[in-house]
């Protein structure tokens, strides 16, 4: 097995998120913009990828001027702050077995997280999948959340999104 470091297919990768609320659920995807992965000894042990919060895409809602009221409230402060913060992004820290864990920068917070992923390396082509459970309270994402909110009835936004994460590397 050897050591080889690949670079993320941002146009043959994607990631769907989907967010729950107490009447229901909204999901779409969001672009990766780039990244990187290494493999030693023929294991992912190392990467990063950025994501372009500003290409995020709700997917269930069809009305166009709903959609595209939702795809603004997003881009707010009231959640992403895509304005100021125009990308996310995701450091590998450590690999054990299937066992992912990293840094995922929000809106210039930080905090670990750790997710399984299944990674599998045909030639030089290298995909990786992975589902992370995110609490975005965590990164100051708190429009009506439960914890920070009183009385919000049917309106009240649970606080973990998810986000499914699928990547296409191509060996360097």
């Amino acid at each position: 097995m050897k050591d080889q470091n690949f670079n993320i297919a941002v146009a043959q990768s994607n990631i769907d998120w989907t967010g729950r609320k107490v009447t229901g659920s909204h999901f779409g995807t969001i672009a990766l913009k780039k990244g990187t992965l290494s493999v030693k000894d023929g294991k992912l042990a190392a990467g990063q990828f950025i994501i372009d919060t500003t290409s995020i895409k709700i997917l269930d809602v069809t009305d166009p001027a709903t959609n595209a009221q939702f795809a603004g409230h997003l881009a707010s402060d009231d959640f992403f702050s895509i304005d100021q913060y125009p990308e996310a992004s995701f450091e590998i820290t450590t690999v054990n077995n299937n066992r992912v864990e990293g840094n995922l920068t929000i809106k210039g917070i930080t905090h670990p997280i750790a997710f399984d992923a299944r990674v599998e390396i045909k030639g030089d082509t290298l995909t990786a999948s992975g589902k992370i459970v995110i609490d975005r309270t965590k990164y100051g994402i708190r429009f009506r959340s439960g914890n920070f909110f009183s009385n919000l009835g049917d309106t009240l936004i649970y606080n973990d999104f998810d986000l499914k994460v699928n990547i296409t590397a191509i060996a360097a």
